[in-house]
This record gives C-alpha cells, sequence and structure tokens, in this order.
C-alpha cells in the first residue's frame, strides 16, 4: 500500500495561474505540491528563440504580482514589451478612442509577454520538491478540515488547502459538485505574428469589425502580435500567406502601413463561462477554472494573476492573526472580493461583443467612443478600471 503524502497547500494544474500560486504559497513559508498532468516543466526560453504565438497583455497589478514572486526581473531579461498606448475604434481609425499611460499615472498601460516564457520563469523559481509532472488526480474528496487526492500513480495526497487551477475543463471542479455556467461565442480567435511597414511605437491596436475585434499588440522586436476574433476563422486560416497579409492590412486600415509578413496561424475557440461559487470545503478555485472572458479586453490572464494575489493575501492575513488559515469563512472572503471583480469584467466584455454586433449601429457606437475621447476623466477613470490600477 503506497504511503500517505501531507502538505499544506496541493495546487492542481501547473500553468502560468498555478505555477504563480504555488510559488507564492512556497514563499510564505507552506508546504506545498503542484501537481501537473501534462509532460515535463516547459522548455527553457532566451531571447535567440522565436516568440511563443501566444501573448498576453499584463496589466500593472499583475506585474506587480510578478515582482513580488521575485520573477519579473528575469522575464525582463529576456523579453518583454510595455505598451504606452492604446487605440480603439470601428469606423475610422482617426476618430479612435485613445488611451495613454499617463492618463492613469503609470510608467505604461501594461506589457506583452509570451505564455511560454512566464511558464518557464515560474517553474524555475519553484523550490525543488514542489512540481511534480505527470500527475493527474483520479480522485478527490474535500470538506471543512482538508482534502484527500487519490492520484492516478497509486499515491494518496493530503492537504489542508486545494487550490484547483486545471482550465477551463477542470474535472475537479465538476468532481466537487461546482456547476459553471458556459456559452460559446460564435467568433474563433487567429492568431500569429506579422512585420508591418511602420513601427507599433509602442501602441496596442483594437478595431471592432462586423465578425469581430481586431488587436495589434506591440512585440519588443518591432513585430505586432495580432489577436483576430472573427466568425470567419476558418475563411482566415484557409488563406495564403500574402492573401492573409492584405486581409489583415485592409481590415486594420493600414494604420502600420502594409502587413509584410507573417508566421504561422494557430486558432483558439472562445467562451463565456463562470463557476456558481469558488469555495467548496477547503477547496478554491482559481484562473479559468473559475471563469473565462472573451479575449477582447485581454484581460484573462490578468484575471487568474489576480485571483493568486488576494488569495495570498487572504491566507496571509489569517495566518498573521492565528486564524484557522484555510477555514471556509476565510476562503468565502477571497470568493467575495473575487467574484465582484470578476463578475464587473463579466458584463464588460460581454456587453462589449454584444454591442459591437448590432448592425446599423455603427455610427452611434462612432460616436460614443468619440465622447469618451473628449471627457478626460471618463477617460482616465476607464483606463485605470481597464488595466487595475
Amino acid at each position: 500500500m503506497s504511503a500517505i503524502a501531507q502538505c499544506d497547500v496541493a495546487v492542481v494544474g501547473g500553468g502560468l495561474v498555478g505555477a504563480a500560486a504555488a510559488l507564492g504559497f512556497a514563499q510564505q513559508g507552506l508546504t506545498v505540491q503542484l501537481l501537473e498532468r501534462g509532460g515535463p516543466t516547459p522548455r527553457v526560453l532566451d531571447a535567440g528563440d522565436d516568440y511563443d504565438l501566444r501573448v498576453y497583455a499584463l496589466a500593472p497589478s499583475c506585474v506587480a504580482l510578478l515582482e513580488r514572486l521575485g520573477v519579473w526581473p528575469e522575464v525582463q531579461a529576456v523579453r518583454s514589451s510595455p505598451y504606452q498606448r492604446m487605440q480603439v475604434w470601428e469606423s475610422e481609425a482617426e476618430r479612435a478612442l485613445r488611451f495613454d499611460a499617463g492618463d492613469a499615472r503609470v510608467p505604461a498601460l501594461g506589457h506583452i509577454v509570451e505564455s511560454g516564457l512566464l511558464a518557464d520563469v515560474l517553474w524555475r523559481h519553484l523550490p525543488a520538491g514542489v512540481a511534480r509532472a505527470g500527475v493527474q488526480v483520479a480522485a478527490v474528496a474535500s470538506d471543512d478540515a482538508g482534502a484527500e487526492l487519490r492520484l492516478d500513480d497509486g499515491g494518496t495526497l493530503r492537504t489542508r488547502l486545494l487550490v484547483i487551477a486545471e482550465g477551463r475543463e477542470s474535472r475537479l471542479r465538476a468532481a466537487l459538485g461546482i456547476e459553471a455556467l458556459s456559452a460559446q461565442y460564435e467568433q474563433t480567435a487567429v492568431v500569429c505574428h506579422v512585420r508591418t511597414e511602420r513601427p507599433h511605437r509602442q501602441t496596442a491596436w483594437q478595431r471592432f469589425l462586423p465578425t469581430g475585434p481586431l488587436a495589434l499588440l506591440p512585440l519588443a522586436d518591432g513585430r505586432s502580435s495580432i489577436v483576430w476574433s472573427s466568425t470567419a476563422a476558418e475563411a482566415l486560416l484557409a488563406l495564403d500567406d500574402e492573401s492573409f497579409c492584405r486581409a489583415l492590412g485592409e481590415a486594420s486600415q493600414h494604420v502600420l502601413g502594409a502587413i509584410t509578413g507573417c508566421t504561422r496561424r494557430v486558432q483558439f475557440p472562445l467562451a463565456l463561462q463562470h463557476a456558481e461559487r469558488y469555495v467548496a470545503g477547503c477547496a478554491v478555485l482559481v484562473g479559468d477554472a473559475a471563469h473565462v472572458v472573451h479575449p477582447l479586453a485581454g484581460q484573462g490572464v490578468n484575471l487568474g494573476f489576480g485571483d493568486v494575489a488576494v488569495l495570498l493575501d487572504t491566507i496571509a492575513a489569517a495566518r498573521a492573526e492565528s486564524r484557522d488559515w484555510a477555514a471556509p469563512r476565510v476562503l468565502k472572503r477571497y470568493e467575495r472580493a473575487r467574484r465582484a471583480d470578476v463578475l464587473d469584467m463579466l458584463a464588460v466584455t460581454d456587453g462589449l461583443y454584444r454591442a459591437f454586433r448590432v448592425p446599423g449601429a455603427g455610427r452611434l457606437r462612432d460616436a460614443g467612443l468619440a465622447a469618451v475621447n473628449a471627457v478626460a476623466p471618463l477617460r482616465r477613470e476607464l483606463v485605470r478600471r481597464a488595466i487595475g490600477a
């Protein structure tokens, strides 16, 4: 019979959010086990590697978490691209709603960073013995006193706190009886990196098209990463590179001049999802296991890192008060704090998705963007909310 292992915190799911949570709890002096059912740790990236196609626009609040975890200097040493401005429009680029870092009194609105780079740095900062790759949870039981995980290698792990970071299709969320409301968007995201005739000038661009939003995000090497959420994704993927670059230039109204080259293209399905609750006994949901939003506002990983920051603070405060730090009443504080922020963002992203799909309202929307652009206090408040400042 296999021995029963024990730890203070078990994190299931070794993606960005799970790895950040595991690192944060380990730095608090708790015994941590990070269980990842996938393969070994991510490959090491260096400045000579080509860019990961999946990138994130990290808000200043997320950069603050990564600084707190001690990993941000290493990310910057490899590559990240700060952006100072953002322009959003529908019909005419000249009438775009413009945000500037100065509006929020921050050095940058955010940083564009590759998913693979973040994963690599987070995993390499985990203390020895914390991460276990290639391990899957076969069964789980959770109550107020702790959780017991039966692993597919025959082992058993008992933990005081269970953090579920498995992603949208979380098996443990379902096993614990937590329902999730879900809806599939008609759009699919087409992602690649492109070279452009004109420099991006550390600006993020987003245009709302009838088929879905198109974002161009500045990369550190002068290229731009595109996220084109479209109902015509299959047709875009079927184009040859020259035709795709031409279509992208037209769709972006040539704000960066001609599109002169592109990498291979990949696609990601888009969905909205929200768990009915974030806590079950001593188990908590974080990241996509708790919520999934449309990428048009670039807030997916920011919300997940926000979960980690609040959960770390909640547990640290309870321990400082000599309270039962994994008790449901403590974990409910985390749930209350995060649900409010997440529901606000769900409303914003889903509302924008639906508003820009109403036919015949383009002039009204353009007028609305122009009105916001003209009212500096409103524009500043919008940008502060968007970046978590």
